[in-house]
This record gives C-alpha cells, structure tokens and sequence, in this order.
C-alpha cells in the first residue's frame, strides 16, 4: 500500500446514523454505573459497527488517561502488554471533533509502535467523546472487514455522543455518591465522639479505615503532633503502612505546613521536589488534609496511592477537608466534653470530702470524746454502772458512723460490683455482637465444669458464684476488661468471622507435685479465624495493657498466632490470691 493511499481521513461531523442504533444510545443513557456504562459502551460499538476490536480511553480532567476499557483481545494479550495504548503516536492525531480513518495505521506518519504485548492492528477508526468542548476520552475501533463506512462514521459520532453526556451523568452521580458517603461517616463519627462509647484511639483508627475505603487510597494515614509539637505518623492502614507508622516528618514539612495554615495539598510524592522523608518516595498520588484549623490544629488526614496510580483531584481534596475538618470538631468537643466530666468528677470528689468530714469524722470525733470522759471517770474510781449509759452512747454513735461510710461507699460503688463476674463476662459478649457483626462464643469453665453443659451422673456442677467466691476485685475487673480488649482487638483488626473466649477458672491447683495444693488461677483465652498477626497495623496500646495487667498479678500474657496459620489467640493468665 502506498503512503498517500495510507494517509489518515478526518471528517467532519456526520449526522447519518441508522435507527438500529437508538435502541443503543437509551441503553447507555439509562446506565449510572461508570465501569458497567464503559464496558456496555465498547461492546456496543463493536457490534454496531462490526468492529472486532473496541476500547475506550477515559481522561481526567488534566488529560491523563484513568481508565481503559477493550474488547476484542483475550485476557492473555492483555497481560501481556505493558500498559494500555496512550495518547501518543496515531492516538495523538485524532480530532476533538469529527473522526479519524485510517486504512492501515501502522503505515501512517504518525505511528510509533504499539505497547508490548499489543497484537497487530492495520484498519482503524478514532473518534472524541466528549461533552461541547470537553473531551472525556477517545473511542478506538479496528480491523473491521472491509474498512469502515460513512454509516459506520455516523454509528460511532452518534453513540459517542451518547456515550460523554452517559459518562458524564455517571461521573455526576458517583461523585454525588462518594460526597454523601463521606458525610454519612463524618456524622458517624460524631456520634460515636460525643457519645463516648469508643475511646480516642479506636475513633482514630476509625478516621483512617473509612477515609481510605471511601477515597480508593491504597494507603491512609494520620500525622499527629506529639511531644514538643514533633509531627509523626501516629496510624496508618493499608499498603507499607507498617514502614510509615512511627516515622517523625519535618514540622516546615508537608504535613507540617498544612497542619499550620489550614489549608490542604494534592501532589505526587514520588516527582515532587523537596521530599526529606526518604519513605514517602515509594508513594505517588497523596491526598493531605488539616484535621482543624490553624488556630486549633488537631492533625493531618493523608491519603496515598502507589506510584502511577490515579492523581487526586480538587473535589477529593474538598470532601476529605470536610470530613477532617468535622471529625476534628468531633474531637475538640469531645475533649471538651471529658474536661467537663473531670471536673464534675472533681466536684463530686469534694463533695464526697465535705460528707466524710461533716458526717462521719464529726461523729467519730465525738464518740472520742465520750470515751475519753469514760476514761477520765474510770481513773478516778467511778462506779463502772454510771458509765454504761455513755459505753452505749458511744456505741450507737460508732454505728451510726458504720452506716454513714457505707452510705457514701455504696454512692461510689461500680455499678458492675454488685454483678457476678460470669454475669459480667456475658454482658461483654453481647455488647461486642455490634462491632463484630456476630455473637462471640462463650465458654466459661469452673473446675473442669463448663457452666450450662450436661452433667455426669452424680456429678454437681458448681455455682456460677464460685467464681466471685475466689475472683476479686481488682483481679476480676481485670478479667472483663481483657476480655473486652480482647474482642475489641478481634472487632477493629482481626476482620474474623468467628470469635471464641474461653475463661477457665481453677480454683486450686493440684497438677504440680503429689499431694500439694497451690493456690489456683484464671486463664482467658480469645481465639478469631482473621487475618493474623502479619496484617495487623496501628498502635498496639491495647495489648500493652493487657500485659500490664498481667504483671500486675505475677501473672502471663501472650499474643501468638493461631497453630492453623489463620487468625490469632490471646492468652492471660492470673494466679488467684
């Protein structure tokens, strides 16, 4: 084929299109769902104008090419090829109105090559979808049979057409989709802040978890200030979150400057000029939005994609702003909120002071008194019957002085003191239901006897009071609370689908040496099927505290993997004193 019978033909605007196509063009404007609309939009192409081959090239709005769509090459050939085709070469020469024809692009001018992997291709027809002068993507068709017509020109402008209002509808409408999904969870957060029911860790993780789900971040992260207001990524989640977490960043820094103005940043980590934190250069696209304001900063909400990975954009910046902003309002009220808490706290704590020093140590006092009278007189040989009446004066005044303490002792008590401790630990069961998203197995074991299971004949089961018999405060407070933290750990990391807790309470031991007895002890196992110890990322707090608690009583504690290689047992033991 000559050079000139290969040269490119632009056309102009057709309005010739068959009416075959009408039932097509409905069919893409009834569809808001962007993957399905585009994968719907190339098949179509291709089997209107008897193409083999169709792809569609969808652009941002700075030209770059987000998304790819083909049909007409098998999934070997497109693991194959490098990358997708970009707008270079050929691509590059197609006009943003009317359509581009070639007989054999491979022969024209403007060929530079295929990606690797790429079949060959030689009959080609290019078009603009595009909405008035914005040009959402590029439509390619190739190696029909015979070339393409003037019908197939009108075919494609028609369903091109068709295609950038659909696409544009469909961007309109997850856009709208993602702005409420991110005020849904703000409102969320606000709500768990204010009521309290999770402390400032937990909302933390929460803050990172959604604003990476929501924005399709590959990795989402927090910088807090710490102390001396040294800035470090205090939480990460996702991928190598682990080799950021930890990591101080300079206060004059990105995440510092934005902490400090207020106002958030888009930019690519790894082209970026000025970068100091070696890290941050194994990350592309990045998000950065001030949690606060610059008179009140709280942190920096950062969302980051891996290298080559589709840019943020100006609307993503604007929800993420609004979503830090509200979760760090959350936040100072909630503070806010805990400092009235302590300071009624304190009030009442005065208050309790002034009924021991009225009440109860004025009684006490005066019953001194008496009974230094009573001293006094019986020194100086008083018959004993003349001080029975003040021996009894100063008895009634000590009870009563008993019965004021317990008052005001009972005014302070836990509510949970006056439950048992199985009771307790079933109450935990069924509060962790909500953050799980199933019932958490109990089993509760008293002396080889686990509570509600079928007895042998002759056998008696022991009273769920056994256990409050021998377990006592501070050690079954200590109790709940590892099993709380322990289903709480499986609710936030684990992502499980099943949690066991095995509380097994042996009141004396006899397994050390023939015929001596040791006091007993109490072991809390919590066992999930999740993802293990390897994918678990964050602060780990929550462990350390129950290994505090551990030593506290000379007891262990132990966070192993499961033996199966799948999800992860927490075990805590504690002598029984």
């Amino acid at each position: 084929m000559s050079k000139d019978e290969a040269r490119p033909r632009i056309y102009p605007p057709t309005l010739e299109a068959g009416e075959s196509v009408l039932e097509s063009v409905l069919q893409l404007a009834s569809n808001l769902d962007l993957p399905d609309l585009l994968k719907t939009f190339v098949e179509t192409c291709a089997r209107v104008s008897g193409a083999p081959y169709a792809a569609i090239n969808v652009l941002n709005r700075h030209g770059v090419s987000t998304t790819f769509v083909q049909v007409g090459v098998t999934p070997e050939q497109v693991a194959a090829m490098a990358h997708p085709p970009g707008a270079h070469g050929v691509l590059r020469t197609i006009p943003h109105h009317g359509t581009l024809v070639l007989d054999d692009l491979m022969a024209d001018e403007a060929y530079e090559g295929f990606p690797e992997g790429h079949p060959p291709m030689h009959g080609f027809l290019g078009t603009a979808i595009r909405i008035g002068s914005e040009v959402y993507g590029y439509l390619y068709l190739a190696e029909k049979a015979g070339g393409f017509s003037t019908r197939d020109r009108g075919i494609v402008e028609t369903l091109a057409a068709a295609a950038g209002v659909a696409i544009r509808n469909a961007q309109l409408y997850e856009l709208a989709a993602r702005r409420e999904q991110w005020l849904r969870a703000g409102q969320e957060l606000t709500t768990i802040l204010l009521s309290g029911d999770q402390d400032e860790e937990e909302v933390l993780e929460q803050i990172v978890s959604t604003s990476r789900r929501i924005a399709c971040a590959d990795t989402a992260a927090l910088v807090l200030p710490g102390v001396g207001g040294r800035l470090f990524f205090e939480l990460a989640e996702g991928w190598s979150a682990s080799d950021i977490i930890g990591l101080e960043v300079p206060p004059d820094g990105i995440a510092g400057t934005t902490l400090s103005s207020g106002w958030g940043m888009l930019l690519d980590l790894a082209s970026a000029p000025g970068i100091r934190v070696e890290e941050m250069r194994r990350f592309g696209p990045a998000l950065y939005a001030p949690m606060g304001s610059a008179d009140q900063p709280v942190g920096v909400l950062v969302l980051l994609r891996k290298i080559g990975g589709q840019p943020f954009d100006e609307t993503d910046l604007a929800t993420a702003e609004t979503f830090a902003a509200q979760a760090a309002i959350a936040m100072v009220l909630a503070t806010a909120r805990q400092a009235q808490a302590a300071a009624e706290l304190t009030g009442e704590r005065e208050r309790i002071a002034r009924d021991l020093h009225d009440l109860a140590i004025q009684q006490l006092f005066a019953t001194g008194m008496q009974l230094e009278t009573i001293k006094r007189r019986a020194s100086r040989g008083v018959d004993p019957t003349e001080l029975i009446g003040v021996v009894d004066e100063a008895l009634d005044n000590v009870d009563s002085t008993v019965r004021q303490i317990r008052a005001i002792v009972h005014a302070l008590r836990d509510p949970d003191a006056a439950t048992g401790l199985v009771e307790r630990l079933r109450r935990e069961a069924s509060l962790a239901r909500t953050g799980l998203g199933f019932a958490p197995s109990l089993v509760v074991t008293i002396d080889g006897h686990v509570l509600g299971s079928d007895l042998a004949e002759g056998e008696i089961a022991p009273d769920e009071s056994v256990a409050d018999d021998f377990i006592v405060p501070p050690l079954s407070d200590d109790v709940v609370a590892v099993v709380r933290e322990g289903l709480a750990n499986a609710a936030r990391h684990a992502h499980a689908t099943s949690v066991q807790v095995c509380v097994v309470v042996q009141t004396v031991r006899t397994d050390t040496l023939p015929g001596v007895s040791y006091p007993g002890e109490v072991t809390v196992e919590v066992t999930d099927d999740g993802v293990g110890l390897d994918q678990l990322s964050g602060r780990r707090s929550g462990t350390g505290n129950l290994a505090s608690r551990a030593r506290q009583h000379g007891g262990t504690f132990a966070l192993e993997p499961n033996a199966s290689g799948r999800g992860t047992t927490v075990t805590w033991t504690a002598p029984i004193p």
